[in-house]
This record gives structure tokens, C-alpha cells and sequence, in this order.
């Protein structure tokens, strides 16, 4: 593909082509074939059974969750190119139900594998070393597992039920539209449209863009306030009544491959350093004139104008910083766009945001964003970007262990922002555009860590009250105390604000995924220390960090490179970094 002036629309016809329903039709009746001839092989399954014929299974179940993971995949990033389009709709509601069901069929041979005594067990470990890591990862979840009849409920529950309540969040926020005023006009707007008014100089346009997303958000407040205390009671009498784990929070953790030691460690350095940014947000108040910063000011730019970026230029920036680290992660980035994987041009009833989505070992990731031409989008592309690299350099794994674990999944991302920022920075000489890239880069490490780790503070919160037949308001209110805890008396907080938990998608979606972006951030951040010490020998070890994927425990990874991530003292070190930044700040 040649590189457009325009963000462009990506093509799925490496997942499906055309004639679609010809194809998801045959490869349908593919997977029945293969399904039920696994089936046939059930009683095989024994303890004395030879460590051959293990693996003979696990690659036949490995071909089938990839197969139906594909088509999986085209029904997600089908639906999130328009959410309002009804064959989409009906692509996936057929998919999702079809897909539970061949899951459903093959559950016994992941029960069966987390149910075999220690010794049968290491007796019929594969000597393949991603087969090794699927089967430890799948048994430690043997003492949340339950029987082969209550697991099938369960899928066929959470497709029927939690998973299409999430849904239906998705369609209600993407029919949302917003207006603004600008410039004397009114202007109709998606939400991604609206929200990159947050960073307009005019301090009147960003109360007002605000105030509009949240107008709109508190209009719906009723149904998506009760769309979320499903999401919480159904995800409470899952993990903690039938599964018996701990806390909601540890159900997360344990999918992550974290101890519960590393999370709350992480989250209590995120405490302790409150004080940094609210120090950041007074300096910012003064250089832009005002007592006290308001919460629609955080993101203010402090320069006279929000530089504008074309697409092209956009992604020339993102190669430029990532050809300077090692061109070969440039050249993977190039590959994305080659393939027609990237769909970055705003549309109404698309979804919101951005994501990577690193289908399967052997594809070129799909990268998705809402591309307005600001400055935060340039670095979004930038972090989706790094995704896809992650999932390109994890591509000599097998599908059940290419993804790496969510923490560990944001190193690539945002260690691709801080390269971008940090190329920026390097032949710039001039101290008014210095402050400007690091307050930037400021802005964007709150948003990205201690937004983030609040916001899991937060929802570890709402889930007790929730629980415990709290109403809304009283939720809001809870919200309003963390950000009150956050900011400390550095911001104004503005009423409307109470309502800002209802527009996060990941609270509905991906219960306690946000404090991923603080560990990643932080991670990170260290990381890039290191690499400043130690320049090109840095990139193989990053790189082979990269390359694990899923396939190694994330702690295992991180001590391997150098890192003892169960201590607050570990993650103080990239909380010392941004106070360097912050110290530079002040000197300028």
C-alpha cells in the first residue's frame, strides 16, 4: 500500500475474503470436522497414556482454538469498524455463539490437563517448550477450575450474557454524538473527534468539550450505570462464589501471570507519589496564567497552538524515532501498513479509541485508531504501532502462547512513545520547545500511570460497594473522593466529573486491565534508563524480551532482565524518572 495523505481503512481479507458467508461457512464446517473428531479421542486421555500421544492431542487442539481464534478475530475488528452496521452485528452474535459452542466441546481436554496428579503430569510434559508453558500456565488455575458441566454453563453464560451486556455498552457509546461549538460553528462530533479538544488552547473550548462529553454520558447514566453493576456482580459470583478466589482483583492477576504481591506493590508506589504530579499540575498552572488548574486544563498545551499532523507525516514521525532505536522495528511497522492493516480514519458509529490486535503468529497485526491529526494521535500511532511489533517479534511461538500477558503487552507500546518523545527531544535546542515536549510527555505519563492506577483503585472500590447494594450516586461519589485523592488541592474538579467512570470502556469490558498501562509505563521507563546507560547493547536483550511473547512467565522474564518487580523500590525508579523530567521542567 502506498502511503496516503488520509488515515486510511484497513482490509480483513487476510481473515475472511470474499464471498464472506461462502467462507465462514466452510471454515465452520472445517472446525465441526476437526471438533468432533477430537472428540472420538476423549478416552485416550489417561494418566498411563505415552507422552507421544500428548502432543499428538495438543497439536490437534492447538490447529482448532487457532482456527476458530481467526474467525473469532474477523468478527471483533469487523464489529469495531462499525457498530451500527447490522450484517456486522449478525457476523458476530453467529460467531460468538458458534465459536462457544466448538469451545464447549474440546473444555475436557483442558480440564483433564489441569486435573492430572504432579507426577502423571511431569511425566507427559512436551519437551516443546510453548506446549511446557501452556500446560504450567492452565494449572494454576486447577484450584478455580470446576467440573466439565459447570465450566460449559459458564461459556454459554458469559456469551449469552455478561459478554453481550458488554456489547451492547460498545453500540450505546458508539451511536453517541456530541456538539461543540468552535470558531462561531457547531460542529457534530464522535467522541474521539470531541476529546481531541481536551488539548485546545482555548481554555473555554476545553471546559466546554468536557462538558459536552459528559452531558451526553449523564443522559445515559441510568442504563450504563446499571450495565456496569451486572458487569461487577457477575464478575463477583464467578471469581469470588464460585471460584474462590481471594479478591475480584487476584481473578485478573492470576490471567495476567502476576503475583498479587507485584500488583499491590505497584499500586502503592502509584499512592506514594501522588504528590509528583500534583506538583507538576501547579507549575503548569502558573506558566498558563492561573491560580489553580482545573480538570479540564490538565492536558492544556502550552504552546500558542496545537500543532496539526497529516496522517503521512504522523507515521513519518513514528518511523523516524523507531529507525533511530533499530531499523528492523521500523521495517516491521512498514509491514503493517503494507498489508492494509491499519483503519485510522474517524467514521461515525465506529468504535472509539485505539487498539493493536495481533490475531495469530503467522498475520501481520490489524492496527485500529481514530487518527484526528493532533499531536496525541501521533503518539497513539506510535503505542499501537509498538503493540504490533511486540506481536511480530513473538511470532516463532505457538498460537496458544504468542500474547504476552497484559502488563508485559504494554512494554513495546510504550516504551515506542517514550522513543518517539525522547527523538523529539534530542536536536532540540530550543528551551520553549523543550518544555513544551517534556510537558507533553508529562501529561502523557499521568494519563498513562497514575490515571491508570487510579482508576484500578477505583474499581477495586466500586466492586465492594457495588456488592455491598451501593447505588450509583454513591459510586460516584466514591469516584470523586479518588480523584479528589489524586489531585490533592492542585485541581478544581467540576461536578460533571462524577460521571466519568461510565465512559471508561475497560471498567465493562476487561475488569482491572488499567493498572496493565501503569506497570507498562513504569517498566518501561526503567528500561529506557538502561538504555541510555548502555546505548545499541541495550536492543538484542529488549528485543529478546519482546520475543517471549506469552511464552515465559512475566516475572521470570523481568528477572532475567534485571528486575525485581514485587518491591516498591522497583517501580520507585521510573516514578524517579519522571521527577527527573519534572526537575528539567522547573529549570528551564
Amino acid at each position: 500500500m502506498t502511503q496516503t495523505m488520509t488515515p486510511p481503512r484497513w482490509s480483513l481479507d487476510d481473515l475472511v475474503a470474499e464471498p464472506i458467508q461462502d467462507n465462514i461457512d466452510a471454515a465452520l464446517a472445517a472446525l465441526e470436522t476437526d471438533v468432533a473428531a477430537f472428540e472420538n479421542r476423549r478416552e485416550r486421555l489417561r494418566e498411563d497414556m505415552e507422552a507421544a500421544e500428548l502432543l499428538t492431542l495438543l497439536r490437534q487442539y492447538e490447529a482448532i482454538m487457532h482456527r476458530g481464534h481467526l474467525l473469532g478475530a474477523y468478527a471483533y475488528l469487523r464489529f469495531s469498524e462499525n457498530t451500527q452496521d447490522q450484517t456486522s452485528l449478525s457476523i458476530r452474535d453467529r460467531l460468538d455463539q458458534a465459536l462457544t459452542a466448538f469451545e464447549n466441546r474440546v473444555l475436557f481436554f483442558t480440564l483433564w490437563l489441569k486435573a492430572i496428579p504432579e507426577e502423571a503430569a511431569a511425566r507427559l510434559m512436551p519437551d516443546d517448550p510453548d506446549l511446557r508453558h501452556f500446560i504450567t500456565s492452565l494449572r494454576k488455575f486447577q484450584p478455580h477450575t470446576l467440573t466439565e458441566p459447570e465450566e460449559r454453563v459458564i461459556n454459554l453464560k458469559d456469551t449469552n450474557g455478561i459478554d453481550a451486556m458488554t456489547n451492547l455498552y460498545d453500540m450505546i457509546v458508539s451511536a453517541f454524538s456530541f456538539r461543540l461549538e468552535v470558531d462561531g460553528k457547531t460542529k457534530t462530533l464522535t467522541r474521539d473527534e470531541l476529546t481531541a479538544y481536551f488539548r485546545h488552547p482555548s481554555a473555554d473550548i476545553r471546559a466546554a468539550a468536557y462538558q459536552e462529553l459528559y452531558r451526553v454520558y449523564a443522559e445515559n447514566s441510568a442504563v450504563l450505570a446499571q450495565i456496569y453493576s451486572h458487569r461487577v456482580r457477575d464478575w463477583y459470583a464467578e471469581g469470588i462464589g464460585l471460584r474462590h478466589f481471594p479478591t475480584p482483583m487476584s481473578v485478573r492477576n492470576l490471567q495476567n501471570d502476576i503475583p498479587d504481591q507485584v500488583v499491590e506493590a505497584l499500586l502503592e508506589a502509584s499512592r506514594r507519589n501522588s504528590g509528583l504530579f500534583q506538583r507538576y499540575f501547579r507549575l503548569k498552572a502558573a506558566w498558563l496564567g492561573m491560580d489553580k488548574l482545573r480538570r479540564y486544563d490538565i492536558y492544556a498545551p502550552l504552546a500558542p497552538a496545537d500543532r496539526a499532523y497529516d496522517y503521512a507525516d504522523g507515521m513519518a514521525l513514528v518511523l523516524d524515532s523507531l529507525t533511530h532505536f533499530d531499523p528492523r522495528l521500523a521495517a516491521l511497522v512498514q509491514r503493517v501498513i503494507d498489508a492494509d492493516h491499519v483503519d485510522a480514519a474517524p467514521r461515525p458509529g465506529k468504535r472509539g479509541g485505539a487498539y493493536c490486535y495481533s490475531v495469530a503468529p503467522e498475520l501481520t497485526p490489524w492496527v485500529f485508531s481514530n487518527y484526528t491529526g493532533k499531536a496525541r494521535d501521533v503518539a497513539t500511532m506510535a503505542h499501537e504501532m509498538g503493540h504490533a511489533i511486540h506481536g511480530m517479534l513473538a511470532a516463532n511461538h505457538s498460537p496458544l502462547t504468542f500474547h504476552a500477558s497484559l502488563p508485559l503487552a504494554e512494554t513495546a507500546s510504550v516504551f515506542s512513545e517514550i522513543l518517539l518523545t525522547n527523538r523529539l527531544l534530542k536536536d532540540e535546542t530550543d528551551p520553549a520547545v523543550r518544555r513544551d515536549l517534556l510537558a507533553y510527555a508529562l501529561d502523557d505519563a499521568y494519563a498513562t500511570v497514575q490515571r491508570q492506577a487510579a482508576f484500578s483503585l477505583f474499581e477495586r472500590e466500586a466492586h465492594a460497594l457495588i456488592q455491598d447494594g451501593a447505588t450509583a450516586e454513591r459510586v460516584c461519589a466514591a469516584y470523586m473522593d479518588n480523584l479528589r485523592a489524586q489531585f490533592g488541592d492542585a485541581i478544581e474538579i467540576g461536578d460533571e466529573f462524577r460521571w466519568e467512570w461510565i465512559s471508561v470502556p475497560h471498567f465493562y469490558a476487561t475488569p482491572f486491565y488499567t493498572y496493565a498501562y501503569a506497570f507498562g509505563q513504569l517498566l518501561v521507563l526503567a528500561l529506557y534508563e538502561q538504555y541510555k546507560e548502555e546505548g545499541e547493547a541495550f536492543v538484542p536483550r529488549y528485543l529478546k524480551l519482546l520475543s517471549y511473547g506469552g511464552s515465559a512467565e512475566p516475572y521470570q522474564v523481568l528477572t532475567e532482565a534485571g528486575f525485581d518487580v514485587a518491591t516498591t523500590e522497583f517501580w520507585q525508579r521510573g516514578y524517579d524518572a519522571l521527577e527527573a523530567m519534572l526537575n528539567e521542567l522547573e529549570n528551564l
